[in-house]
């Protein structure tokens, strides 16, 4: 099969063990990133439209800690779909991976993140993009009173493959953690997934960063009622 398909599919459980969104352009350079959806001020950071594994926050801040959530957005006339580069199973998740598809009239929710350009390098390296697994593109998203122009990805030669219930989980979390709406959120939950029952070690380093950030939370807050 020469394309994934989406995966909106019947109602399933997400796996025990970590409770704690026009058309696409491919990015030629960094500079045309610079010129299109940075801080024109100085020139320093990009718009990175997130609706993976990296809608959440722990996860993308792992390799690129610049991070910052500007706001939930949607991807109109696309689609997202779970599959592997040529039919190599991702390692990493042991399963398929998120990418979008073009389909007329369908919308993918997600997050953009403003991100320095420091960060760029780690982010393309994520996406396997030397290694031809993700291209880099250029979209348009919307939120309810501005288009913004992000940089994104999309899976090279795509074979359909379900994802494991670990990389499902970290997409169901990131959904709710930046309150994409409800009803994005309920069909991602009904995604079918291919029930593996390995540990992962990204789930570890997710479930300590987890941790973390809520120390420093508990932190903030505990200050603020002395202050």
């Amino acid at each position: 099969m020469s394309s994934c398909e989406s995966l909106f599919m019947r109602p399933m459980l997400l796996a025990a063990g970590f409770s704690l969104l026009c058309s696409a352009v491919p990015l030629l350079s960094k500079v045309s990133i610079m010129d299109n959806s940075t801080d024109h001020r100085n020139g320093s950071t990009f718009m990175y439209f997130a609706y993976g594994s990296n809608l959440l926050k722990e996860r993308l801040q792992l390799k690129n800690p610049s991070a910052i959530i500007h706001c939930v957005a949607k991807l109109k006339d696309y689609k997202l779909a779970f599959g592997n580069h040529k039919g190599v199973a991702s390692q990493r998740w042991q399963g398929g991976v998120a990418t979008i598809e073009h389909s007329p009239g369908e919308e993918v929710w997600g997050v953009v993140w403003r991100m320095n350009m420091t960060d760029l390098e780690s982010l393309d390296r994520q996406e396997n993009v030397k290694m031809g697994t993700y291209s880099p593109v250029e979209v348009f998203v919307s939120t309810s009173d501005q288009d913004l122009h992000c940089r994104t990805y999309m899976m090279n030669s795509c074979v359909y493959a379900p994802p494991s219930p670990h990389y499902l989980e970290v997409i169901v979390m990131g959904a709710e953690q930046n309150g994409l709406p409800e009803d994005y959120q309920e069909k991602l939950k009904s995604i079918e997934t291919n029930k593996y029952e390995g540990r992962l070690s990204v789930m570890d380093e997710l479930e300590e960063a987890l941790k973390k950030s809520k120390e420093r939370t508990q932190e903030i807050l505990s200050d603020d009622l002395l202050s």
